[in-house]
């Protein structure tokens, strides 16, 4: 497996079609995308992400050349922090190890290429799949802000998980 930035024109329609209920997005994006996804909204909120936090979008692609995962990354040079966000991996592909392969290599990018002290991100604490493959990969948690999301009559809390090199 390797890494490399996105690229909408070719990655656009692999993705978009790993998530295919409400929740599901909710849970992976805190509705910060359409759902559906759409392409001119996702680029569209890609294209702030990157221009307010410096993001970057990459795809996880297998050895016999399918993209398998999708996240952003960015660096936060005052803390010197780097962030994941929107991690998702081909439904087909969970349970397999990808999801921690995927990982790991974007902390080897965050530690030895960027120079990040530590790795964060945050995940709904309900979505314990996620949870649990996210402490898999070596994050633990760093704090915990309840009912931090509604999604319908449920209240999701924040978990900030942290790696360190």
């Amino acid at each position: 497996m390797y890494l490399r930035q996105f690229v909408p024109e070719s990655d656009f329609d692999t993705i978009r079609k790993w998530i295919n209920d409400a929740r599901t997005h909710a849970m992976w994006c805190a509705n910060r995308f359409s759902f559906p996804l759409e392409r001119s909204n996702f680029i569209s909120v890609l294209d702030s992400h990157a221009a307010t936090t410096g993001d970057t979008a990459f795809v996880a692609v297998a050895d016999n050349g399918r993209v398998v995962g999708f996240f952003c990354y960015s660096l936060n040079r005052d803390t010197n922090e780097g962030m994941l966000k929107f991690v998702v991996v081909d439904p087909q592909q969970r349970g397999k190890g990808t999801a921690a392969e995927m990982l790991e290599l974007a902390a080897e990018y965050a530690f030895d290429n960027t120079k990040a002290a530590v790795l964060h991100l945050n995940v709904f604490p309900e979505n314990i799949r996620a949870v649990r493959c996210y402490e898999k990969a070596g994050f633990i948690e760093r704090n915990t802000t309840p009912d931090a999301f509604a999604y319908g009559d449920e209240h999701w809390g924040r978990c900030n998980m942290v790696k360190y090199r």
